[in-house]
């Protein structure tokens, strides 16, 4: 997307509170930030910290989110007046353990005036270790519009086609790469520094931590969701941006191709599971991982 400078003069709600602790505080959910809420700090099993939050290239990118460019032609996506919020009407609801939970709740998106509701989502993050080197959040959400909208997105031309969750990793997590599970052999084979459309099953980003140790974070898109496979957009590099670094960002785009409209009540669900991994993952591991998760869910 295009550099900015973000700005906020319309007075938003106070700062968050508690954070949710998820995965035996392995990532913590800002569910009351003030403009969206959002995974940060996300840490591998081993501990190496995966996320950044509020970069100063982009200040709305926030660790692990949820959220999409326009509604209704107004912005939920760059924090530049005028622009949308999202917020929990109250603290969501946890249950299970540490290592086996969820938490739900229901969110308000707020136009630009602070005021109009114009959609509600229902969104549950689920947790679960899968191994010793890995552990799964699971996002399911459930978007019901006020009035009739349209979602959509800043046509791609060297950037845009953005929205939907998305990561922002940290640009000391270095020698990344994503790994595409796209249809067919040669597409779960390949490894991208930029992905600008292409549709896939999953997608993972994996590279090398200050520490020394290598990880990652695996995204899946599941097959019952609008527009599976969907189309990845991200780059490892800072080019995106015209700059120099590694940017590590990476978006299930299921807006990318074109808008999606729907009227007012009508339900639209999406499901992710982010698997946070430590070491490098082929192919054959990632897709694992997807089947069997579709299985289950």
């Amino acid at each position: 997307e295009a550099l900015g400078v973000t700005g906020d003069p319309t007075g938003d709600a106070p700062a968050p509170d508690a954070a949710i602790a998820m995965a035996d505080g392995r990532a913590s959910y800002e569910w009351a930030a003030r403009r969206r809420p959002f995974v940060h700090p996300l840490r591998t099993p081993a501990g190496d910290l995966v996320t950044v939050e509020a970069p100063d290239d982009h200040p709305w990118h926030h660790g692990l989110w949820f959220t999409v460019k326009f509604v209704n032609d107004e912005n939920f996506w760059e924090e530049m007046a005028p622009y949308g919020v999202l917020r929990h009407q109250g603290r969501p609801t946890v249950s299970g353990t540490a290592a086996v939970g969820r938490a739900e709740g229901r969110l308000d998106w707020v136009r630009p005036d602070r005021e109009t509701v114009v959609l509600t989502e229902d969104r549950v993050w689920a947790w679960e270790d899968l191994d010793t080197g890995a552990y799964a959040l699971d996002l399911h959400t459930t978007l019901r519009p006020e009035v009739d909208v349209v979602l959509d997105r800043t046509p791609f031309t060297t950037w845009g086609g953005y929205g939907g969750l998305t990561l922002r990793g940290a640009p000391d997590w270095v020698d990344t790469r994503f790994l595409l599970g796209a249809p067919g052999e040669a597409g779960e084979t390949a490894e991208h520094d930029r992905i600008l459309g292409t549709p896939g099953r999953w997608c993972d980003c994996s590279g090398r931590f200050p520490s020394g140790r290598t990880g990652g974070v695996l995204l899946l898109d599941h097959p019952r969701n609008p527009r599976h496979p969907v189309p990845w957009y991200g780059s490892t590099r800072n080019d995106l941006y015209g700059d120099e670094g590694w940017s590590n960002f990476l978006c299930a785009a299921f807006l990318f191709h074109e808008p999606l409209a729907l009227a007012a009540g009508e339900a639209l669900e999406l499901r992710h599971r982010v698997v946070c991994h430590d070491d490098v993952w082929d192919a054959t591991r990632c897709a694992t991982e997807w089947d069997r998760w579709v299985a289950e869910a």
